[in-house]
C-alpha cells in the first residue's frame, strides 16, 4: 500500500528472470492474520492493491511477448490459525477461531483479489486441511455470488521427513480430502528442499487427475546463509530437472530462499521438456482420515466401527451424557485398534445437546491420530448435525 514501486520491482525481476505465473503479496491478507498488527481493517485493500499491481505487470510482459502470456496468482495463505489443532494443551477440544468466520475471511480476501484482476487463485501453503476446506468452500460461495469462476490451484505443505501435513495428513489423503475442488493444479511448497520434497511429489503424480505442481524452498534452512538457505540456483534447478524428466510434475517454481536467478536456472533448465501427463485414475471411493481409505470394485466388506453412536450403545451415550469424554475417546480408539476402517459417530439423543456434543468429540478425535487416521462417518437424522459435523473434520468422510 505504501510502497508498490518495491514490491513491484521484485515482481518484475522474477517476470524477467522467466515466470509464468507471479503470486501477489497476499500470503497474509486475511484479516485474522492482520489482526495481529492491528492492520486488520485494511485486509480486503491489501488483497485488491497486491492483485492489481501483479495484473499490471503480467499485462506489461504478455503486452510485450503474447507468445508467453504471463498470469497473475491471487494467494490465499493459511491463516495463524489452525482449525484441526488445538493451540492449548490443557484442552485439546479447544479452537481459536471457527470454520464459519475463517470462511468469512477468504470470502473477503478472495473478493478482493478477484477486485484486483487475479487470474487464478492459489491456496497454498496449507499446513490443515480444514483451513483449506474452509478456503474452498469461500472460494465456491464467491463464485456463485459473482457468476463467474476462476481456476483453483491448491497446494499444501509436508512439514518434516515424516511424510505428513502439519495437522497430520499424508499427501494422498491430503488430496482426497480435497479433489472435490477440481483444482487445476494440486501440489505442493514450502518447508522441504527439492531433494527432502520429491517422493511426496511422485505421491501425488500418481493419484492426482489434475495438473502437479511443486514450488520447493532452495533447500533447508540455514541461518547462516546470506537468503537463509544454501542452495544454489545450479543445484535447485538439477534437483527440479529430474523430476520433468520423470514426467512428475506440470508447474514448477521456488518457495523461501528461491531468487529470480533460482526462477531462471529452473526456466531454463525445463524449457524442452514435456510437461507431465495427467493419468486416468481407476473410479474408487476416495476417502480420508490422515490416512487415504480407497474402495474399489475389488474391496473386501468395509468394517465401519459403530459403538460411538448414542443410539445404538447405552454406554457409550452414558459416557457422553455425563462428559465422559476420555472414556468415549477409549472407545473409538478400541475399535480402531480391533480393525474398523471408518468410524461412525451419531449423537442424536433426545436428552443431549446433539449438535455441542458432535462437534466436541470430533475436535477431540482430531487431536488423536490412533483415532482420526481413518475416515469419519457423521451419522445423524439432523442436517445442522451434519453441517456442524462436516465443519470439524479434514478428511473426507461419510454423511450417513
Amino acid at each position: 500500500l505504501t510502497r508498490p514501486d518495491v514490491i513491484g520491482e521484485i515482481h518484475r525481476a522474477y517476470l524477467e528472470a522467466g515466470a509464468d505465473i507471479i503470486e501477489t503479496s497476499s500470503f497474509n491478507a486475511t484479516r485474522v492474520s492482520q489482526a495481529e498488527y492491528g492492520l486488520a481493517a485494511v485486509a480486503y485493500e491489501l488483497n485488491v492493491a497486491s492483485a492489481r499491481l501483479v495484473r499490471e505487470l503480467c499485462d506489461e510482459f504478455t503486452a510485450a511477448n503474447p507468445a508467453k502470456p504471463r498470469y497473475c496468482a491471487g494467494v490465499l495463505g493459511p491463516t495463524s490459525r489452525t482449525l484441526s489443532i488445538s493451540p492449548d494443551v490443557n484442552d485439546p477440544g479447544y479452537r481459536n477461531i471457527s470454520f464459519d468466520a475463517l470462511v468469512d475471511d477468504y470470502y473477503d480476501s478472495a473478493r478482493g483479489l478477484m477486485e484486483g484482476g487475479a487470474d487464478l487463485l492459489l491456496i497454498e501453503t496449507i499446513f490443515d486441511t480444514l483451513n483449506a476446506k474452509a478456503a474452498v468452500f469461500a472460494i465456491e460461495k464467491l463464485f456463485d455470488d459473482l457468476g463467474r469462476r476462476l481456476p483453483v490451484m491448491i497446494s499444501g505443505t509436508i512439514t518434516d521427513a515424516s511424510g505428513r501435513t502439519l495437522s497430520g495428513q499424508t499427501a494422498e489423503a491430503f488430496w482426497n480430502s480435497l479433489a472435490h475442488a477440481r483444482p487445476i493444479s494440486f501440489g505442493l511448497n514450502c518447508a522441504l528442499g527439492a531433494k527432502e520434497l520429491r517422493a511426496y511429489v511422485d505421491e501425488l503424480s500418481t493419484v492426482c487427475d489434475t495438473f502437479v505442481s511443486a514450488h520447493p524452498n532452495a533447500g533447508l534452512p540455514n541461518p547462516l546463509a546470506p537468503t537463509g538457505y544454501d542452495e544454489t540456483p545450479e543445484e535447485l534447478a538439477t534437483a527440479v530437472v529430474e523430476w520433468a524428466r520423470s514426467g512428475l510434475v506440470n508447474i514448477l517454481g521456488g518457495c523461501c530462499g528461491t531468487t529470480p536467478a533460482h526462477i531462471a536456472a529452473i526456466a531454463a533448465a525445463v524449457a524442452e521438456l514435456p510437461p507431465r501427463k495427467v493419468p486416468e485414475i481407476e473410479k474408487k471411493l476416495r476417502l480420508s482420515g490422515l490416512e487415504p481409505f480407497n474402495v474399489g470394485a475389488d474391496s473386501l466388506f468395509v468394517n465401519v466401527g459403530e459403538r460411538t453412536n448414542v443410539t445404538g450403545s447405552k454406554a457409550f451415550a452414558r459416557m457422553v451424557l455425563e462428559g465422559r469424554f476420555d472414556d468415549a475417546l477409549a472407545v473409538a480408539r478400541q475399535q480402531v485398534e480391533n480393525g474398523a476402517q471408518i468410524i461412525d459417530i451419531n449423537m442424536d439423543e433426545a436428552m443431549l445437546d446433539s449438535m455441542a456434543a458432535m462437534e466436541r468429540f470430533l475436535k477431540l478425535i482430531a487431536t488423536e491420530p490412533d483415532i482420526s487416521r481413518v475416515p469419519i462417518m457423521i451419522d445423524s437424522s439432523k442436517w445442522s448435525v451434519i453441517e456442524a459435523g462436516l465443519k470439524c473434520i479434514q478428511g473426507k468422510g461419510i454423511v450417513n
